[in-house]
This record gives C-alpha cells, structure tokens and sequence, in this order.
C-alpha cells in the first residue's frame, strides 16, 4: 500500500489538489495542462495526480454522495475539498480517520467544521446511485448515446472500463501511444515506394508510426500548432517524413490522385478516450457529435479525390458513437457505391457495420473505430 492510499500524505497535497481542480472546472483548464504545469512536491506527486484525475473522473458520483449532507450548494473549493475526501473514502483504500482529517486540514479555517460534518456522514453512507449515469459519473446522454449504439451491456463495460486510465505503451522508438492507435497505423499497411498521407495528423503518433517503412508519408493538419507537434515529434522518434503540411483537409492542398492511401484519423467526440483525458466527459455535448459527423464525412469524401485508382482511405476515430462510425460508412455506401469496403480481418478488432470496433474492455486500449475502402481500378 503506498503513503498517499495509506494517508501519509499532507493535508496540504490535498489543498493543492483543491487548487487544481478549481482551475479545471472553474476556469477550464484541461487537466493534463494544470497538472503538467504545476509544481507538485516531488513526495506527493503521485497522490495529488490520482487525486485530480479521479475526483475529475468520477465528478458527478462523488457530489451524489455529499449532496445529500448539504443543504445550501458549498462554493467551488469547499465542494472540491468534498468531492476529494469522498473519493478517498469510497474509490481509494484510504483510512476513513486520515481521509477525513487530512482533507479537513486542507480546508479553510472557517469550512473546516462544515467539512468534517459532512465527510463523517460520508464515510458511513452506503451509495444508492439512482440511476447507470450517477453510478458511472457521465453526463446522462453520454449514458444514453453508448446504450443505443453499442448496447447497455457493452456500453455499461465500456464506461466503467474508463473510470481508470488505460496502461501506458511505449513504442520501439519511445513515442507514447495507445495500442488502438497503432493498430490503426497497422490497418493502413503502406507498402514501399508508396505516397501516404495522414490527413488529420496531429499530434504525430500515427503519421511517425507509418513513417516506420519506406514508403513516402506526407502529414497535414489544418491547425498549424499542432502540425509543429507532428514536426517535433518527428524529429524525437527520427520518423522521416516526406513534408508536414498546415493545411484544411476538407480543402487540400494536393493533386488529385496523387497518393496510393490515405488515412483519415479524423476529429471526433473522443468517447473512446474518456479514460486517458478525465475532462473531456465534461467538455463534449451531443451537439458536438452531429457537428463532427458532418465534418467527418466531408473529410472522407475530400480523401476519395486524393487517392489514387485502386488505393486505399483508412478512416478510423477514437469514439463510439453510431453517427461518428457506422453512420459515416452507411454515408459512404450512399454517395460512393462504386467504393468498396475492405474486411478487417484482426481477432483484435470486433466487426462493426462493414468496419471494425475495438473497446475499451476488449484489450485494455482506448476505444476505437477503422474502415477500410478500396477505390476502383487497378492501382497505379
């Protein structure tokens, strides 16, 4: 059992935890950024990080528990102080005396009675979540969107999968990167003497996976900000791309047929990825997927004027969601009958529509859709 589970750590990590969260939800900053730029006293590290990605996580459940202690709504410091003792005392192995005395320390001298009153209440309450959404701390139509596409059972499995990160992989060349990720790089199989390009490329982990081989590999991304991290990411892992390219896919800036595949890791509502960024469940609305989902098919529809006669467009994103997935191929089939989809035949993919699903439970990954499409003729 470490010192932080065991409550070796200070009250004052707990403060500084309070901090952080303060900033994410109060100010919007993203979690990883906050954490990435503070300070952290090197002995609490570990604790305060856990502390600010789970209480981020698990938000929604954690204010069940004390709001049923709390008649006027405490303001947002006091309510992270809360939500970090009750996170101690239910979802670590924290001891109830150093959950509730540490966190109570953190506190503001004049809080500091409040919040022992109602952490004691906590720590003997046992949770009746009132509903799947509640007890799996997402918003209720995240809930709702995963039940309908994917069915409750996987949906259910998926969600829960994401209350923890998935493991962190490292590849050959020290890039981090999730597994579904690289599988995806796998789908798109350039071959050498080739011309591929990633049109969606940033940050840089697909576009230098493909780089791997002797094929050509151009990388394009319509922010520029993040078409320099797909340059500085080339350089760390010694990826040789042909070109980096700030550019709108849906407007490229290529001859048509020009390349023998492209991929299409398209923008997307990121449900796949909820478990290694513990804010976006917060920050993505059901709007944003019908948004995305157009934009995702004028991506696609752009690639099939690239490609060369007899190539290759991969599209794969890392949600869930029937609009973002098979909706897009069903869209496809429509416009493009004379494309044919290629079967991914993978034991790690699961068939979904005439692509392929992975989850996030299936393999411990994020989770992740690919499509693979053949245009006609003979490749040239």
């Amino acid at each position: 059992m470490s010192r932080s589970r065991s409550g070796g750590a200070s009250g004052n990590a707990r403060a500084v935890a309070a901090q952080l969260l303060d900033r994410i939800e109060g100010d919007g900053a993203f979690a990883n950024l906050a954490l990435a730029s503070a300070e952290l006293p090197e002995r609490d590290a570990g604790f305060i990080t856990e502390l600010v990605y789970g209480v981020t996580r698990m938000r929604r459940a954690l204010d069940h528990l004390i709001d049923g202690f709390v008649s006027d709504p405490p303001g947002l410091t006091t309510r992270n102080l809360l939500r970090i003792g009750a996170y101690q005392l239910h979802l670590m192995d924290t001891p109830a005396y150093a959950a509730v005395s540490e966190t109570v320390e953190a506190a503001p001298r004049r809080q500091r009675g409040f919040v022992n009153a109602v952490l004691r209440r906590v720590a003997d309450v046992v949770p009746a979540w009132p509903t799947d959404a509640v007890r799996l701390s997402y918003p209720d139509w995240v809930v709702e969107q995963l039940e309908h596409d994917l069915g409750a059972e996987d949906a259910h499995a998926a969600l829960q999968h994401m209350n923890r990160p998935p493991p962190v992989t490292v590849r050959p060349d020290g890039y981090r990167q999730d597994r579904a990720s690289q599988w995806v790089a796998e789908l798109v199989d350039p071959q050498p003497g080739e011309q591929v390009l990633d049109m969606c490329a940033g940050p840089g982990g697909k576009a230098t996976a493909l780089a791997g081989g002797r094929a050509t590999v151009v990388a394009a991304d319509h922010r520029r900000h993040r078409a320099s991290l797909v340059a500085a990411n080339a350089s760390c892992t010694g990826a040789a791309l042909a070109g980096v390219v700030a550019a709108d896919g849906r407007r490229p800036p290529f001859r048509p047929n020009s390349f023998h595949r492209v991929l299409v890791d398209a923008p997307c509502s990121g449900l796949g990825v909820l478990g290694r960024r513990a804010d976006a469940r917060w920050r993505v609305g059901p709007d944003d997927v019908e948004e995305l989902a157009r934009l995702q098919a004028e991506l696609v529809g752009a690639a099939f004027d690239l490609v060369c006669p007899g190539g290759m467009v991969i599209y794969s994103v890392c949600t869930m969601t029937r609009p973002e997935t098979v909706a897009i191929d069903e869209h496809v089939a429509q416009e493009h009958p004379d494309i044919v989809a290629v079967p991914i035949d993978d034991h790690r993919w699961r068939s979904h529509g005439r692509g392929a699903i992975v989850l996030p439970q299936d393999h411990s990954t994020d989770g992740m859709f690919a499509v693979i499409y053949k245009t006609p003729g003979p490749l040239v």
